[in-house]
This record gives C-alpha cells, structure tokens and sequence, in this order.
C-alpha cells in the first residue's frame, strides 16, 4: 500500500498520496512533487539535507513540507528522489513537528528531463484522512 496518483483538475495539478502512515503519506507527496517536474529515476542521492518544519495543524504541516521542496527547488536547483519522514509528532495542543531527510543532486538538464514548473503548494481543496493502517492526503499544486 502506499504510492500517489495525479488527479483531474483545471488549471492546477491534484495529487492524493498515501501510505499506511502520515509520515509514509507525507514521503510520498515529496516524491509525487518530484515526478511531477523531472523523471525521479534518474536523481542520483549525492546530496543529503535534514529537514525540519512545523504546522498548526496537518494542514499547514503538509502545505509547510511541500514548500520546503519548492523552495530547495528554487534556491538550490536541488531534485530529490529518496526522502525519509523520520517523524511526525503532535506537541501540545496547536504544533506538528515533522523531521526527515531527502537525498537527490542538483537538477541538471542533460540529465534531468524538465516536465512540469510547480509555482507553489496550494491550501486549495486540500484533504487529509487519517484512518488506522492507511493516510490519505489531497493537495493541488500551482503551475
């Protein structure tokens, strides 16, 4: 079980990742954003970055992680194709922390085939689903 598949929509991209937990969930998003600009199988893990962010809610959290990508997408020319969610956990009443790493290497185009520019992570139509062997997340990307 686990995995992510693109869904309809109009102007943007919809996305539902999964997995049997929401850190497997969360690491799957990751790479649905990454197969969604390049073909991930040609991202080499030369280059490792430790990743912590926080969210009010799992909401912000997810829309927090996506950012993140975006932004090492932007800043750094950085692609990742193995990401590890080491943790997702609730403290008191209103913060989610989430710690992992992601390994990849510097987008080159000689390499890397170019598909899809995501412009930014979206609250639009998000969905997150929690039940007890399976997290389902719905998320739209800008383009």
């Amino acid at each position: 079980m686990g995995g992510f598949r693109f869904l309809e929509h109009t102007a943007d991209v919809k996305i539902e990742a999964e997995g049997e937990t929401l850190e497997k969930a969360f690491e799957e998003a990751a790479k649905a954003l990454y197969e969604l600009m390049t073909d991930t199988s040609k991202i080499e893990p030369k280059v490792e970055r430790k990743i912590e962010i926080e969210g009010k809610d799992l909401e912000s959290l997810l829309y927090n992680w996506l950012e993140e990508f975006i932004y090492l997408t932007d800043s750094e020319g950085l692609v990742f194709s193995e990401i590890n969610v080491k943790a997702i956990r609730k403290e008191g009443d209103d913060l989610y922390k989430l710690v992992a790493t992601a390994n990849g290497e510097k987008f080159n185009p000689r390499k890397h085939v170019s598909k899809t520019d995501v412009k930014a992570a979206t609250y639009h139509e998000m969905e997150i689903d929690v039940k007890k062997n399976k997290v389902r997340l719905v998320f739209v990307l800008d383009i």
